[in-house]
């Protein structure tokens, strides 16, 4: 009976066992799909085929692999299409992707790689392949992609492969590549990118290549080509669609004259022809190019005028026209131009006077009008230019004085060779006016000699007794005043003579002690609070230094202050009725002003004036902001790789402190809120600030991020910045850093991590890096794996899920692995002896107020 009872329970306890298995399994299989997505879409389970086994066999045979990418690659190969072996993606058993770039490899590219018939992408960039370029290649019609730039490939650009009827992008770029181009390559009707850049090619630009109907770059600088650009540019295109945008044939041996033909292309954006042999006038035709953004015909020999119509491409960023033959005067209606930022016309023949309206062009960063014929004064207006960055008239026929603000910003080089330009430097001062002469008197009669009586010399002794103890007189009424006058002023200022004994004691100026308050001798009721710092003035100093300003913000305008004494501050001016009331500012700001950290800038002093005025005062970084520094620079500053990761470490660092020493979140990190020493160590600013704000003033201040492409998208519904939207702003920096591309300059609503994310999806990693950095590559001072790291983790922290960005403390400790010599360097500079970390009263205070 009790057997029979259990039977039910024993089934039952099965039937559940059943159950737990089935929902096991069924988890199991879920898993298994969600982990291997990229296997099941790679491998459709059919094995790969004999000739391509033996096709990938041959390349690896004949490739040199020196850390054993390829060990996978062996067996009978029944597993290659399954993501076992490297770099190897199939369909249906046929290899279509072979895709092995910054992997080291030597040797060469096997010809039979013939045998992968379906290959449709071919990427084997950054690396360090010889030989030629198999002729096989164009035996394989369903090639889309080939990208092999930055190799040793050697010999010519076989013509077979204008057989590859779909392909749609080949980069040879960087390799010792010889001969001519083919002028089969444009058998290709579908090519998009063409890019031949830094090799050794020769003889002409073929014309066929010119009628591509589906080509939007091409790009053939630094190499030997010679001959003249055709004029056929658009002549296969008759609907206006052709959509061609970039061109770049700088640095070759081009002569002739700059193609009419170039006026069809109405999608042109950027145009590079210097430094050819190119002659004849800049054509009309070039005037209705509306979408062009660069244009860059320096080192040429082009004479005429400069066409007054040129003045119209309102959408121009930067015009090069130096170092040719060019004359006449230059247009008054220049600030059509008025997105422009560079503005070079050096080393040309222009004549007549510099235009007044160059000053209306408020974009304007570089201005280059050196060794001209240029006459006349240098227009008050362009001192008004606050992001002028490098001004240069020199060697001219200028006249008259300089502008002050401008004979201050730039040295004396940017106005020498200007014989009658004055007071540019102490050497060269402006004359003063002569005084008016006085009328000449006339000769007078000749006296007659008569000789004096006693009674006549007694009258002149006495005369000139008399005018003695006048003159002295005088003298002890005059020292009695000044000395009346001196004891007065030093009893109005004992009160601030003890802190003048301090400060001098440690070579400072006389002034307040650190944390005290000083009222303002000519502004009653001000008061300037101190913190510790090299820096000592009084309100008084502060408030009659002279003031140039660097810039405006959400907050307030920022003043470069130079005190009597010659020492410059920086001084942030707060915008009225945006700041919180004085009570709790003063909490705030009294939390700031402890704040020091290598990476921070410090916060000195502030000031709050009678009628509301709310100064900030700062060190002053005489490199300016990494904005400034990355996007205003000319072509002869480059910034080498170190020094770019050397600025990165710098920025992580002091965010590192915020968020994790201080617990305090930035809000609003971009490049432009980065500031540069003068031993590149970078300095984050504006940390804090949006504590003395209203809470209004500071959604404004993330709207502003916004607009200049740092705000991390999930912004947009929380209103309010996290340590996660500090890392995506950071990640953007990086990425400023490695690209040298303004996240501002956003194009079609694609920012500047959508930009990089797309140019790596397509393999074109080299169009992503900024060419210096490719040329430290090239040279050995950067590394490929380096810049891929370093681009991968730029990647990761603005990845649009805040969840998968990393913490402060692991970007730091990443990019000290990807190259430890600049954390070294990074860690051994000190902010003027005032430490590295928040003392415990800081954290605690910081805590506090968050």
């Amino acid at each position: 009976m009790d057997h029979q009872l259990n039977q039910p329970k024993q089934g039952r306890k099965k039937e559940k066992w059943k159950l737990l298995l089935l929902l096991l399994l069924l988890v199991l299989l879920k898993s298994s799909q969600c982990s291997s997505v990229e296997a099941a879409a790679a491998w459709d389970g059919v094995a790969i085929s004999q000739a391509d086994y033996q096709g990938l066999q041959a390349i690896r045979q004949a490739l040199v692999d020196p850390h054993g990418f390829l060990r996978s690659w062996n067996g009978t190969g029944i597993d290659a299409c399954s993501g076992a072996w490297t770099g190897i993606k199939c369909v249906r058993g046929r290899v279509v992707a072979l895709q092995l770039p910054w992997r080291g490899f030597g040797g060469r590219i096997s010809d039979k790689i013939a045998q992968l018939a379906a290959l449709r992408k071919l990427s084997l960039h950054d690396n360090a392949i010889r030989g030629p370029i198999p002729p096989s290649l164009g035996s394989l019609r369903d090639l889309r992609g080939v990208y092999l730039f930055n190799n040793r490939f050697s010999g010519g650009i076989p013509p077979s492969i204008g057989a590859c009827l779909l392909l749609q992008t080949l980069d040879l770029s960087h390799n010792l590549l010889t001969g001519r181009i083919p002028s089969s390559l444009s058998n290709s009707s579908r090519l998009i990118r063409l890019n031949l850049s830094y090799n050794n090619i020769s003889g002409p630009v073929p014309v066929a290549i010119t009628q591509i109907p589906s080509l939007v770059f091409l790009l053939l600088q630094h190499n030997s080509l010679s001959g003249s650009v055709p004029d056929t540019w658009g002549s296969t295109v008759s609907n206006g669609t052709y959509q061609f945008q970039s061109l770049h044939l700088e640095n070759n041996q081009l002569s002739g004259s700059i193609p009419m033909s170039l006026g069809r292309l109405q999608m042109l954006e950027d145009v590079s022809l210097s430094n050819n042999q190119l002659n004849g006038s800049i054509p009309q035709e070039i005037t209705t190019l509306s979408r062009i953004k660069t244009l860059d015909l320096s080192d040429n020999s082009i004479g005429g005028s400069f066409p007054a119509s040129l003045c119209n491409l309102s959408s121009l960023v930067a015009l090069n026209l130096e170092g040719n033959q060019l004359e006449g005067p230059i247009p008054e209606a220049i600030d059509g131009l008025r997105n422009l930022s560079l503005l070079s016309l050096k080393n040309n023949q222009f004549s007549g006077d510099v235009p007044a309206t160059l000053g209306n062009i408020s974009s304007l960063s570089r201005l280059d009008l050196s060794e001209n014929n240029l006459g006349g004064r240098i227009p008050a207006s362009i001192e008004h230019l606050t992001n002028l960055t490098l001004f240069n008239v020199s060697d001219n026929d200028l006249s008259g004085p300089v502008p002050i603000l401008l004979s201050d910003k730039f040295n004396s080089s940017s106005f020498a060779g200007n014989i009658q330009l004055c007071g540019y430097s102490a050497s060269v001062p402006c004359p003063s006016p002569p005084p008016a002469s006085p009328p000449s008197p006339s000769m007078p009669p000749t006296p007659i000699r008569r000789s004096l009586s006693p009674k006549n010399v007694i009258l002149i002794a006495v005369g000139v007794f008399l005018a003695l103890l006048l003159l002295l007189f005088c003298v002890l009424l005059i020292f009695l005043i000044k000395k009346r006058a001196a004891g007065t002023s030093k009893q109005s200022t004992a009160t601030g003579g003890a802190a003048a004994a301090a400060g001098a004691g440690r070579d400072e100026k006389p002034g307040p002690a650190a944390g005290t308050e000083t009222e303002a001798g000519c502004d009653t009721g001000g008061k300037l609070v101190h913190f510790d710092g090299p820096l000592a003035f009084t309100a008084d100093d502060l408030l009659c230094a002279t003031a140039e300003i660097m810039g405006k913000s959400t907050y307030g305008t920022v003043y470069k202050a130079t005190l009597e004494d010659g020492s410059q501050v920086a001084v942030k001016r707060l915008r009225e009725k945006i700041a919180k009331s004085q009570k709790e500012f003063e909490a705030e700001v009294n939390v700031l002003g402890k704040i020091r950290h290598q990476n921070l800038l410090a916060l000195r002093a502030y000031y709050l004036g009678p009628k509301g005025e709310k100064l900030l005062v700062f060190d002053f970084m005489p490199k300016g902001s990494l904005a400034a520094f990355l996007h205003a620079r000319g072509p002869d500053t480059p910034i080498d790789w170190s020094t770019r990761m050397k600025i990165a470490m710098g920025v992580t660092r002091g965010l590192q402190h915020l968020q994790v020493d201080l617990k305090m979140i930035h809000g609003n990190l971009t490049s432009s809120n980065v500031l540069l020493d003068d031993d590149m160590n970078a300095r984050i600013s504006d940390f804090g600030v949006s504590r003395l704000m209203t809470g209004a003033a500071s959604s404004n201040v993330i709207a502003t991020a916004s607009a200049l492409g740092y705000r991390a998208p999930e912004l947009s519904k929380l209103k309010k910045a996290n340590a996660k939207t500090d890392i995506y702003s950071l990640g953007v920096i990086v990425l400023e850093l490695l690209t040298g591309k303004s996240p501002a300059d956003a194009a079609d609503g694609v920012d500047l991590p959508q930009w990089v994310a797309s140019i790596v999806k397509e393999e074109w990693t080299n169009e992503v890096f900024d060419l210096e950095l490719m040329k430290d590559a090239t040279a050995g001072t950067a590394t490929g794996d380096e810049l891929l790291n370093t681009l991968k983790l730029a990647l990761h922290c603005v990845d649009p899920s805040p969840a998968a960005r990393p913490e402060a403390h692991q970007v730091l400790q990443q990019l000290e692995q990807i190259k430890p010599e600049a954390a070294d360097a990074v860690a051994s500079s000190k902010d003027d002896g005032f430490g590295t970390a928040a003392t415990e009263e800081e954290e605690e205070e910081a805590k506090t107020a968050e």
